[in-house]
């Protein structure tokens, strides 16, 4: 089975986490917390009966206004609040080595639809 996940808009980058983080370990989770939940209600409206319990693929496509933002900063903070979102919500029973096999990224320019779109491929 695959799935799609998408998620409207951009996500706050990694130098934008770790920045918080430094200012402050409480600015630092609420910031985690509150792309969480962006994800968490993307995750409600499309996959919202689905439970994965074999191992899966994700692949992954940043859509985002321009090219500000470098690629593995928008990747790295991305592709961890969204699989620990996953998880929260029930879609994935882990995101371990066994239940994520592997992923990929893919990154485009969309100045009028940003977006993150989450293929997730059962294997």
């Amino acid at each position: 089975m695959e799935y799609l996940l998408i998620i409207p808009g951009t996500l706050n980058n990694l130098n934008d986490y770790i920045a918080a983080e430094r200012a402050n370990r409480h600015k630092g989770a609420k910031m985690k917390a509150d792309n969480s939940n962006i994800v968490s209600v993307a995750i409600k409206k499309y996959l919202r009966y689905v439970k994965i319990n074999k191992p899966v693929e994700m692949h992954y496509c940043w859509y985002e206004p321009n090219k500000r933002r470098d690629k593995d900063n928008i990747s790295s903070f991305g592709r961890k609040v969204i699989q620990d979102a996953l998880v929260q919500c029930g879609v994935l029973k882990d995101d371990g080595w066994k239940y994520v096999v592997g992923f990929s990224d893919r990154f485009e320019v969309d100045k009028n639809n940003p977006r993150i779109e989450v293929k997730i491929i059962e294997k």
